[in-house]
């Protein structure tokens, strides 16, 4: 794609950065074909090639981003399927991450637009602040319809999606020592949303790691990864968060040494994994968020490395939902279903398995009737499989998912901790609890 930016404006880091993703584009529409949006809606301009276009209009000629750009930039989830179809290698992630930045200096949202990311921004990444927000919409459930009838189908589709009961306690930070001979020693990001919503998540991480022995760290100062206000285009924010990370774990790389940094949130490893690209510029932390992305692994990734000690695997048929974040935006697509299948499970494919399931971090909160369509597209299609329990690596994902289907949806390494030992799944233990009374 021919490009017109001045050498005045390709001083500028980001439009430099930009203007080298714009080139690479040779408008031949693969992309359109695995677009969610474009599935969908039928509209160009809900395409990555359309969206492309309007950022780089936007882009070139220095203007202030208008309502019509908006709705379709909004209307992007950051699933990056276009990155895994295109045949030019072209870096939609970090073009829709400047063009959600630039609109955010340039464009004032209406009132209850505003008000309501302002509140998200300010309430979901803290875990403390989440859990009583959940409280709260515990008691509110019934007003969602209401919400919706007055204009705020975002907060209509919040308390929906809330879980209907308190999770247990969140788990403490500190070293968790491995059993026996240590072998290897990881931090773990527990992150914000995750550890409000299902603590259960990290706490199984640790129970395999520790048996398998590798001890594992969840570093003072550490807390959400800056990817839900990153996708808002709140810059300022997200690299603050970003940064606080960084020192919070090169803490530990310098003193006793990491190995890897799991995250067991697909969206977060993405974000983890491209600290190196959000602080290059920043001289006092280019360096040392490049080595933490360099560390950072899905869980899958680090678990199916280590030789797992299966005990008698119950006999379940999984269906494999391969969150956007882990197939497009990290590329690992095998490890999760491999290790699965080592742990003696069934796992199922799911149809269409690269359309997203409209989850996409708070997507389904600021744009529920697109996320309403894709959910149920995502869950018929898991139907079709007929399995007896659903294994996602993302929170939002298994939220989304459990809300549109009675089939119990779990993460994938609370399934791979019972299969070596540890308990049944809440989840699941909760169903079995149901089916016995």
């Amino acid at each position: 794609m021919q490009t017109n930016f001045s050498i005045a404006q390709l001083a500028d880091p980001h439009n430099a950065s930009s203007e080298k993703i714009l080139r690479a584009c040779v408008h031949c529409g693969f992309c359109t074909a695995t677009c969610p949006t474009y599935v969908l809606l039928g509209d160009e301009l809900d395409s990555p090639r359309g969206r492309i276009y309007l950022i780089k209009d936007m882009l070139e000629q220095g203007r202030a981003a208008t309502a019509d750009v908006v709705k379709h930039i909004d209307r992007c989830l950051s699933c990056l399927a276009c990155m895994t179809t295109c045949p030019s290698g072209v870096h939609y992630m970090h073009l829709v991450d400047h063009a959600r930045a630039h609109i955010d200096e340039t464009y004032k949202r209406p009132f209850l637009d505003r008000f309501i990311r302002s509140f998200f921004a300010a309430v979901m990444p803290y875990p403390m602040r989440l859990r009583v927000a959940m409280l709260a919409a515990v008691v509110a459930k019934p007003l969602a319809p209401l919400f919706d009838a007055i204009g705020l189908k975002p907060l209509g589709a919040a308390l929906r999606l809330a879980p209907r009961h308190t999770p247990i306690p969140m788990t403490p930070k500190g070293v968790k020592p491995a059993e026996g001979e240590r072998k290897g020693r990881v931090a773990i990001l527990s992150g914000c949303a995750n550890e409000a919503l299902a603590p259960n998540i990290t706490q199984a991480t640790i129970r395999v790691l520790n048996r398998h022995g590798i001890e594992a760290i969840i570093p003072e100062g550490e807390g959400c990864c800056g990817s839900l206000v990153h996708h808002m285009g709140r810059e300022d924010e997200a690299l603050a968060r970003a940064r606080a990370n960084v020192d919070a774990w090169t803490a530990e790389i310098e003193g006793e040494g990491l190995d890897a940094i799991l995250v067991t949130i697909s969206g977060c490893g993405t974000t983890v994994k491209d600290y190196g690209f959000m602080l290059r510029t920043d001289p006092a932390y280019a360096e040392k968020a490049a080595k933490v992305s360099a560390l950072a692994r899905d869980v899958c990734e680090y678990l199916a490395a280590l030789p797992l000690k299966p005990g008698a695997a119950p006999a379940l048929t999984v269906a494999y939902h391969s969150a956007c974040s882990l197939q497009h935006g990290q590329r690992v697509h095998n490890q999760p279903k491999s290790v699965l299948a080592t742990c003696g499970y069934a796992v199922k494919e799911i149809p269409e398995a690269h359309l997203c399931c409209g989850s996409a971090g708070t997507y389904n909160i600021l744009q529920p009737e697109i996320a309403d369509r894709l959910r149920a597209r995502k869950v018929a299609n898991i139907e079709k499989t007929a399995p007896d329990v659903i294994a996602a690596g993302n929170i939002g994902c298994i939220t989304q998912i459990a809300s549109g289907t009675g089939i119990p949806v779990v993460h994938t390494v609370e399934l791979i901790d019972w299969a070596t030992g540890g308990p049944v799944p809440l989840v699941l233990e909760a169903r079995q609890r149901e089916a016995s009374a």
